[in-house]
């Protein structure tokens, strides 16, 4: 399960490990090892502190390596301050703000240091910006990132929409209607979801709907993410036909909102046809997960140990007639949409963001993929529980809006298939397992890709095998700086477009 070689431990993905053999190392070769695992094409999954002795910190990185399959666990110590790693890995530059900010720990040589969900540290009387621990913190009280210039203007939109879409602070710096630089400042969703799982047992139906409910469009992953740590700190692994239904939610989770969100890009060229049908089509994705569980988002489904709810013969049946029905209206607005020269003008070299600059800040899912760079977790960082969905990962190379709504198109195509095949070859048996009591002084990793892309939760327990640390990244955490990037160089009037393209959830970055 796992294996130690020079600094950190090699482990899979669901693998649970004592901490005793994960001992700390000196910062340089912590920091050594990191850089060069990045080097060497790996990406950091997760970056969190968690408190040790007195006012230490331990500080705990998870690099993935697409290419094996392992995820290599590294851990040290710092005590009131961070050497920021962000010049030579930008992909770390928001989880080091994000350390700062929850522990009040200074980072030293970050080139950008600010706040992320303007909290207090969870460590009282510790701020790592000094400021007054009278004053409320308002989410965008910042210096933003300005260019001086007769010529130059700063346009500033939200935290309040136009739209019925959830709340950011999106700040663009513009030569004309071209668009030199777009920070993106968000935080007005916190809800403290982290803090709140701190001493749980993590297994009570309150936990659960909270984790559910981390990004509510994306129930099913983070649920899914969730259960494995559960059951992987219990020494479990859920039955193979809960594994299958897991599997089919999740592919189901995808194919509504892919749909979607090809319906979004058609509202937003002007394409109506399609945005009209994907509207009402996505509605009969999600209606085929209440089906499952009487949930149109899938609530109540998952839960450590497999899932909740009995699913017979019949309704696999009519699960499967459904879906066949769907599909044939989901190919004929998906084909209509991209068929369209008028589409192709309005999307073709829009929003580009090349491989380079996707490898350098970590992007994952949809808009990684779209890079032609093969990040997904179902391929590389399998399960032991032997359902792993879609065994092939759907890339195209351009890294523009056309791009990143082909990958979907492609990945509805084949999610559509594996879940026809899964339903017809569910495994027989009992779909539940009672857990055992979690294992004390440990660390469980689970990576789960979500629709957006990879999710990732982190589990540290304490010597009573409550949770002494509870760590969750969204993959819109990696990828809103590769928003930012495409909107370099573009026009400001396709800002809703490009945004569209990536689709990227507030509530899951904020937390």
């Amino acid at each position: 399960m796992s294996g130690d070689v020079g600094a950190g431990v090699f482990i899979r993905n669901g693998d649970c490990l004592s901490l005793s053999l994960l001992q700390p190392v000196g910062w340089e070769d912590f920091a050594g090892v990191l850089l060069d695992e990045v080097k060497a094409g790996g990406r950091v999954a997760a970056y969190f502190a968690a408190p040790a002795a007195g006012t230490a910190l331990d500080l705990f990185a998870v690099i993935v390596q697409d290419q094996t399959g392992n995820l290599r666990l590294l851990r040290s110590e710092i005590d009131g301050i961070l050497v920021s790693l962000t010049p030579q890995c930008p992909q770390l530059h928001l989880f080091e703000r994000e350390i700062a900010e929850q522990y009040g720990v200074k980072v030293e040589g970050h080139p950008w240091f600010k706040p992320v969900r303007f909290h207090r540290a969870w460590r009282r009387d510790s701020d790592a910006w000094d400021r007054d621990p009278g004053a409320a913190l308002v989410p965008g009280d910042m210096e933003f990132y300005r260019i001086e210039g007769d010529e130059v203007h700063e346009v500033a939109v939200g935290p309040v929409h136009a739209g019925i879409i959830e709340p950011g602070h999106f700040r663009f710096q513009c030569y004309g209607e071209r668009v030199i630089h777009l920070e993106i400042s968000l935080g007005y969703q916190h809800r403290g979801v982290e803090a709140r799982l701190v001493g749980s047992a993590g297994r009570g139906a309150a936990t659960r709907r909270r984790l559910e409910t981390v990004a509510g469009d994306t129930t099913i992953g983070h649920a899914t993410a969730y259960g494995l740590v559960c059951e992987s700190l219990a020494g479990v692994t859920v039955p193979p036909r809960a594994a299958a239904l897991r599997a089919v939610a999740l592919e189901l989770e995808r194919l509504a909102n892919h749909v979607g969100d090809i319906g979004g890009l058609a509202t937003d060229v002007g394409f109506l046809p399609t945005a009209s049908f994907c509207g009402r089509i996505r509605g009969d994705y999600l209606n085929l997960t209440a089906e499952l569980c009487g949930n149109r988002f899938g609530r109540g489904l998952v839960c450590p140990g497999g899932v909740a709810m009995a699913v017979d013969a019949e309704l696999v049946d009519r699960l499967g007639r459904k879906l066949a029905a769907v599909e044939r209206d989901t190919r004929g607005a998906v084909d209509l949409f991209f068929g369209a020269p008028s589409v192709l003008a309005r999307t073709e070299g829009i929003g580009v963001v090349s491989s380079g600059t996707a490898r350098e800040l970590g992007l994952v899912g949809v808009a990684a993929r779209a890079c032609g760079l093969p990040v997904d977790s179902r391929r590389h960082q399998r399960t032991g529980d032997g359902f792993f969905g879609p065994p092939e990962t759907a890339m195209m190379e351009d890294g523009d809006v056309q791009a990143r709504g082909r990958v979907r198109k492609r990945e509805i195509q084949v999610s559509f298939a594996w879940v026809a095949q899964a339903l017809g070859g569910l495994p027989d048996g009992t779909a539940l397992r009672d857990l055992p009591s979690a294992a004390p002084s440990s660390l469980a990793v689970a990576l789960v890709e979500g629709w957006r892309g990879e999710i990732v939760h982190v589990a540290v327990t304490d010597a009573n095998g409550d949770f002494s640390r509870y760590k969750i990244v969204d993959p819109s955490f990696h990828n809103w700086s590769g928003l930012a990037m495409a909107l370099r160089g573009e026009q400001i009037s396709d800002f809703p477009l490009i945004n569209k393209s990536f689709n990227l959830s507030y509530c899951g970055f904020d937390l």
